[in-house]
């Protein structure tokens, strides 16, 4: 049974989502306006690849019809009209959309059947500046300079399961990493106690778009830009001239107080990865609008 949303009904949501968002979006457009670069928030819309005008774009997801004047979603995949509007069906969508809801649907699946492992203390962006003599934000200060940071790195095991993360690892610090994280054995090594595999929940909510209701969509960015802000401040750069204090894992205290956050992201991630599981099903088996997935 589908719901049905009067225009007055889904034309607020529309707002309400593009006003939640504008806290993050209207910013980064600021900053690229004036040729400004942020070190913490861009990475939001530059390494995740969701341009600010698609995240400010609203979808309801399956099992929606949207009545009154609906036609601007005809534009996009998977929209169809109904007797009494439009409604996103995802039997509509091309066969390469269905590809990636099956590889996303394994990948969140053999993710949260994992225990989550919380011993790597941000290490990964210490291993991508260990005796590289040009890091790759060059314009913030190694919090204990070079020789400090790579002294942190020799003192503690690199446990980094996640291949976006160990990529960029520079060449002395990959032997030192207990394993060696590959794109083809991600559904076999991904773990939803690492601080990326958290943040990608956002990533797959949008690479499943606009199965994926736009909701959700924004609660998993939300959860990215917490993850990433600590991902940052435990991480060898000063900071705190932008307001961002330091999680020293160098000491007993920091790795406490950074094991103790990437538990409560890895917990607030359960409920959107198994959200974000009914989608990837019903992208992958090109389901009926039938469904009553609304976010």
């Amino acid at each position: 049974m589908l719901l049905s949303w009067d225009e007055g009904t889904w034309r607020a949501r529309q707002r309400e989502h593009r006003d939640r968002v504008a806290r993050w979006t209207l910013p980064h457009r600021e900053r690229r306006r004036l040729g400004a670069a942020h070190p913490v928030l861009d990475f939001l819309f530059t390494y995740y690849s969701y341009r600010p005008t698609r995240l400010e774009r609203w979808h309801p997801g399956p099992g929606v019809t949207l009545t009154g004047d609906a036609a601007e979603f005809l534009r996009w995949p998977g929209y169809r009209r109904t007797g009494d509007g439009v409604c996103f069906d995802p039997a509509l969508l091309p066969a390469e959309r269905r590809a990636t809801g099956e590889f996303v649907l394994r990948l969140l699946r053999a993710t949260a059947a994992r225990p989550a492992r919380l011993g790597c203390f941000g290490l990964h962006e210490w291993a991508m500046v260990y005796r590289d003599d040009s890091p790759r934000h060059e314009q913030l200060p190694l919090r204990l300079g070079a020789a400090g940071t790579d002294a942190v790195v020799e003192s503690m095991p690199l446990r980094c399961t996640h291949h976006d993360a160990f990529r960029f690892f520079t060449p002395p610090a990959r032997p030192r990493n207990e394993s060696t994280p590959t794109r083809a054995g991600q559904v076999d090594a991904e773990q939803p106690g690492c601080l990326h595999a958290t943040m990608d929940v956002y990533k797959w909510a949008y690479k499943l778009a606009p199965a994926t209701p736009s909701e959700l969509v924004a609660d998993c960015f939300e959860l990215a830009a917490e993850v990433r802000e600590l991902d940052m401040r435990a991480s060898p750069y000063d900071l705190s001239a932008l307001g961002y204090p330091a999680v020293a894992i160098e000491t007993p205290a920091g790795r406490a107080e950074y094991a103790r956050a990437q538990a409560g992201f890895a917990d607030r991630a359960v409920p959107l990865r198994a959200r974000l599981v009914e989608v990837a099903e019903q992208v992958a088996a090109g389901g009926t609008a039938d469904a009553q997935l609304t976010g």
